[in-house]
């Protein structure tokens, strides 16, 4: 991948056809994820990550802060989601996005992470893989967990360049 850059008011990123295919497959996972009936898909760790409650001390409270909240981050999750997929060039290529479209990257690529993060365990002491590319003892997890990093540095790279953007508006 090559990190996206502020070019006037874009942001312009390269990636290579894996890796769109890899964002592609995440955003349908998340896209299931998302659109499950919530009364099926209780218990999960990843909707309690992405979808958490407004009290942990009191589960009524929890209950009615759910009721009023939950449609409504679903919708906006779904709306990130689809802007994300219009952005995204499938085979791989170059990513352009105003600032409204990368801010939808930046929650997007965010709830990518806490999904592929809880589902693997990832804490604070996670070290990244060492994974040698010839493919050879990468077991799936640590496949995983470089996806999970990966998208660490395209978050990263996306922060970057929206602060390039406001500090040459100053």
């Amino acid at each position: 991948m090559k990190p996206f850059r502020r070019r006037g008011d874009e942001l312009v990123a390269r990636l290579v056809d894996a890796e769109a295919g890899i964002v592609g497959l995440l955003l349908d996972q998340l896209e299931q994820l998302l659109a499950a009936d919530p009364d099926d898909s209780g218990g999960d760790p990843v909707l309690e990550r992405l979808l958490p409650p407004g009290n942990t001390t009191d589960p009524e409270i929890a209950a009615d802060y759910r009721d009023l909240t939950e449609a409504g981050l679903r919708s906006g999750k779904a709306d990130d989601l689809a802007m994300v997929r219009a952005t995204l060039p499938p085979e791989g290529g170059e990513v352009r996005l105003d600032d409204d479209q990368a801010r939808a990257w930046l929650r997007t690529t965010n709830d990518l992470r806490l999904a592929l993060g809880t589902r693997l365990g990832v804490t604070a002491e996670t070290e990244p893989p060492e994974i040698d590319g010839s493919g050879d003892g990468a077991d799936e997890e640590d496949s995983q967990l470089a996806v999970y990093y990966w998208l660490t540095a395209v978050q990263g790279s996306l922060v970057d360049a929206l602060a390039a953007g406001r500090a040459g508006r100053r």
